[in-house]
């Protein structure tokens, strides 16, 4: 199990088009992951759960992925938030 914690700073923190693409990008990966605000938790593959952390701007997150390929499901998740959502992974379909 591997965990990393991200500042957000997209204005609209996790909600609508981020948390889909948040959401999508999860996804991709056999791990379980899952995305921590403070005390809430959610599975970061189910975008209702993801919106309903209600991270906003400078909120920092929690990712916690577990399984065969957690290293690179967080690489991927830190990436596209880092990146304030503009460095999407090319297997995510828009």
């Amino acid at each position: 199990m591997k965990q990393t914690s991200i500042v957000v700073k997209n204005e609209t923190g996790l909600h609508s088009r981020p948390a889909d693409l948040f959401v999508r990008t999860a996804k991709l990966y056999q791990s379980t992951v899952e995305v921590a605000k403070g005390e809430k938790k959610a599975n970061a593959k189910t975008i209702l759960k993801v919106i309903l952390l209600n991270v906003c701007e400078n909120d920092t997150i929690t990712l916690t992925a577990d399984g065969p390929d957690e290293d690179a499901a967080l690489e991927d998740l830190r990436s596209l938030v880092e990146s304030d959502f503009t460095k999407i992974n090319p297997k995510v379909q828009i």
